[in-house]
């Protein structure tokens, strides 16, 4: 699914202009990344939470010629799954 289609069921289901879906979608999009930019976490219950998770400087190998490389420091966003949301899916026999 991609945003358009998100906003697009949105309108379709609660009967609101597809301009109104979308700067709804938007804001919540942008709420999101706000927070994570932030460093707070985000938990939406029986959905899951958002949290940036920092990944310390390490020593590689680079898989073309072997050789090692530094891979520098990083923050990345994680998602972890809800319980709610992992057994709905597990039981809707879609994995």
């Amino acid at each position: 699914m991609t945003r358009s289609d998100l906003i697009e069921l949105l309108a379709e289901r609660k009967n609101v202009p597809v301009t109104v879906a979308d700067t709804i979608v938007l804001e919540i999009f942008d709420s999101i990344a706000d927070t994570l930019i932030a460093g707070d976490r985000i938990e939406i219950r029986g959905f899951g939470s958002f949290e940036i998770r920092e990944y310390a400087e390490r020593t590689g190998r680079n898989p073309k010629s072997g050789s090692e490389v530094t891979v520098t420091a990083k923050k990345r966003p994680f998602f972890k799954v809800g319980k709610e949301l992992k057994e709905r899916i597990l039981n809707s026999g879609a994995l």
